[in-house]
């Protein structure tokens, strides 16, 4: 796989910078405000990747609500990120699928 993609559950606005010193240079969050109480917003975690120099992209849906245009958004905006790309939800299983259903519909330059 040509792609440089990880997949990773929750992330903070704290640990931007880390994930920004680990060679990420863009985040992609598939996960909607609000799932829970505990959760950063995806605006204070878009802020910390501004600060960190990392791009930053929100495609958020609930778990069983992945229609056909999160797919052709992702596609869209990962056919263009800089790479290596972190992707997170939840637990990284949504993100993960989110990717999958892009490149088996063979959406995702090489």
């Amino acid at each position: 796989m040509s792609h440089q993609v990880s997949f990773s559950g929750q992330i903070t606005p704290e640990q931007v910078q880390q994930i920004a010193d680990q060679g990420f240079k863009t985040i992609i969050n598939n996960r909607p405000d609000g799932e829970a109480v505990d959760q950063p917003t995806s605006a204070e975690i878009e802020a910390a990747a501004k600060a960190a120099g990392v791009a930053y992209k929100e495609i958020s849906f609930a778990g069983n609500e992945l229609n056909m245009q999160h797919v052709e958004d992702f596609a869209d905006y990962f056919n263009q990120a800089e790479q290596p790309i972190l992707m997170f939800c939840r637990t990284g299983n949504r993100s993960n699928g989110l990717y999958e259903a892009a490149k088996q519909r063979d959406m995702l330059d090489d």
